[in-house]
């Protein structure tokens, strides 16, 4: 119980508000500090490997001087230096990267530049680490599972009604999510996928975005004299929107959304604020049929999106020469991998 007096409580709040803006603030400029210092020692050794001849001999001496006279800095062995170099070379006039690059940390940055192939990708993930605040685990993990690759080969499947309702909605969900971190045999029931997926909320956050807000498992909806069951239900904050999530382990059947639809107009009439937004209705199948969810869909009047789920990283480098495919025009967009 806070001993805070009432008429202080304003004042003490503000005080902690200031206190962590400036701490923030503190450390973003630091952080943007480290990085230019780091780009510009890159900037340094690329200049003198190219004029001068500079190789892994000068680099390694150069090491072991700053070693030597400024023992209390650390991370500039020769390997880092290097490191530093690549850093530069890689974003050395890309006026579009190079100034999100200072706005997260050297070791997001390593993980980017060092596993990234394309600008393009790049660019991607320095949004997602500034829009999500990934940690280097959880940006290493987006990256292992193909993230961009899925984001451009896999538009979500959303009705019409969603798409006119939630402009944004194509932007949030995606047409597949990587579920590896579950560790589920094969086969498995509803129930264990559900199950797994609340021991395992922290990753499916990290996988849906993190603008999911977790309400409940099995909430229940009364209607007339019978209790319904959403499998998941969250909130999302940017779209001020609840979301009704069906687990099914097998192939989309049209029937499904049949029972989504009854869902939403139970949480829309009985459990959605006046505030916020229609409730969305999210499918989440272990397979579906392109052409199939195309023709359900289409005529479909509640905001709904069809997705799949996956128990497996993806296949990265099979996704990328899909992706190359795409750009050549080789292949149809939204094709069903």
């Amino acid at each position: 119980m806070s001993n805070v007096r009432p008429n202080n409580e304003q004042a003490f709040d503000e005080l902690l508000h200031r206190i962590r803006q400036t701490r923030q603030a503190v450390f973003a400029h630091a952080n943007t500090a480290l990085i230019d210092l780091y780009w510009s020692v890159g900037q340094l050794i690329s200049q003198k490997v190219q004029r001068e001849a500079w190789g892994k001999g000068v680099v390694a001496e150069l090491a072991r001087y700053l070693a030597r006279h400024a023992p209390e800095m650390k991370g500039f062995s020769d390997k880092n230096l290097w490191r530093m170099k690549q850093f530069y070379e890689t974003y050395e006039g890309d006026a579009l990267l190079a100034p999100l690059v200072r706005e997260v940390s050297w070791t997001h940055n390593l993980t980017i530049f060092s596993r990234c192939k394309s600008s393009e990708e790049r660019a991607y993930y320095l949004r997602q680490c500034l829009a999500e605040r990934y940690s280097s685990r959880e940006l290493e993990r987006q990256i292992s599972s193909a993230q961009f690759e899925r984001a451009q080969l896999g538009q979500p499947k959303l009705s019409a009604v969603l798409r006119e309702l939630h402009p944004a909605a194509d932007q949030v969900f995606k047409d597949s999510y990587v579920l590896e971190f579950l560790g589920l045999p094969e086969p498995h029931r509803e129930a264990d996928l559900q199950r797994a997926l609340v021991g395992q909320m922290k990753s499916f956050i990290l996988e849906l975005g993190s603008d999911f807000i977790f309400v409940s498992e099995e909430y229940r909806l009364q209607v007339g004299n019978q209790d319904f069951y959403v499998d998941l239900l969250f909130f999302h904050r940017g779209l001020a929107a609840l979301v009704a999530v069906e687990l099914k382990i097998g192939r989309f059947e049209p029937a499904h959304l049949g029972q989504l639809t009854f869902y939403l107009e139970a949480l829309d009439r009985d459990v959605k604020k006046t505030h916020e937004n229609p409730s969305i209705g999210v499918l989440l199948c272990r397979d579906h049929d392109q052409e199939v969810v195309e023709y359900a869909l289409s005529r479909h009047l509640s905001p709904t999106l069809v997705a799949q789920y996956q128990l497996q990283l993806p296949d990265k480098k099979l996704l990328q020469a899909h992706l190359h495919e795409l750009l050549r025009g080789e292949l149809p967009a939204n094709n069903n991998l």
